[in-house]
């Protein structure tokens, strides 16, 4: 399980047994060929000036990547992705409530 924070703020928060593999994945080619790679670039666009593909993939350099090792990757992912609202979520999890008997 990981989270990616751009300048101390959490924008990601996922697991994979690759990181390395995903994030190229999700940053090389075009803003048409993933989410990712079109979110980073709204990011990075200024007024006037789009973000090139060049800046796209140099983005995750200037992030900091935590990880730790967790028995339940996806419960664990779900409930920061539902404290933290990351950004680069696309899928926010409704939150589950207990049965109230009803």
């Amino acid at each position: 399980m990981h989270v990616v924070l751009d300048r101390g703020v959490v924008v990601y928060v996922g697991h994979t047994r690759s990181l390395r593999a995903r994030l190229r994945q999700h940053l090389t080619g075009n803003r048409g060929s993933a989410v990712l790679h079109e979110q980073v670039g709204q990011l990075l666009d200024t007024p006037g000036s789009a973000a090139s593909a060049a800046d796209i993939a140099d983005w995750p350099g200037r992030c900091e990547v935590r990880w730790q090792a967790t028995d339940n990757p996806e419960g664990t992912k779900e409930a920061l992705v539902l404290a933290l609202k990351p950004r680069f979520n696309r899928q926010v999890p409704k939150p589950r409530y207990a049965d109230l008997g009803e």
